[in-house]
């Protein structure tokens, strides 16, 4: 078993050397750099534990100010892709039937991530695959500062997707790769 601490470096690993690295996400290297990141790794692979531990992580951001976004990573679940969806799926409820619709927002990332319906050798796939399973707990107010400050932020999803292409599957599956 992996110690939840080699988890929490890989995970670092992977945000420094692929999310921000290839610039998916480029808000990433800011709350890295100011250690505004949290990270709630959950042994757990039974969904209600798993949901239980996303309510926490909900209330710990209500309560600290001073982190940003939450990464709750499942290293021992969910590896099948569509039984995390139904994770992602609960846990959007969970915003909403308990009051943090609009406070919160949910984003996914997994190691067979596939988006609707492209083809699982897309590179484009890479742009949400990660080392483990994970929710990626954001706040929303920061979300909108974020993307006012940003130039034409509705072209990040296309310019991910873009890169990833260009560089091909084996590059960004070895990128990915050299993160465990």
């Amino acid at each position: 078993m992996i110690s939840p601490e080699l988890i929490t470096a890989q995970t670092k690993k992977w945000i420094t050397s692929v999310v921000i690295a290839c610039n998916f996400c480029p808000f990433a290297a800011k709350e890295m750099k100011h250690n505004s990141v949290h990270y709630q790794v959950e042994a757990s692979g039974i969904n209600s534990e798993c949901l239980e531990v996303f309510l926490r992580e909900c209330k710990r951001l209500d309560e600290d100010d001073t982190i940003v976004t939450t990464l709750l990573i499942f290293p021992n679940g969910f590896s099948q892709f569509d039984d995390f969806l139904d994770l992602v799926s609960e846990a959007e409820d969970l915003l909403e039937s308990n009051g943090y619709e609009g406070v919160y927002q949910v984003a996914s990332f997994h190691p067979q991530y596939i988006f609707g319906e492209a083809p699982v050798k897309d590179a484009a796939n890479y742009t949400n695959r990660s080392l483990y399973p994970m929710l990626h707990l954001l706040r929303e107010a920061q979300i909108e500062e974020a993307l006012e400050r940003y130039p034409d932020p509705e072209n990040i999803p296309d310019n991910n997707i873009h890169f990833a292409r260009e560089k091909g599957v084996q590059y960004m599956q070895m990128l990915r790769d050299t993160c465990l």
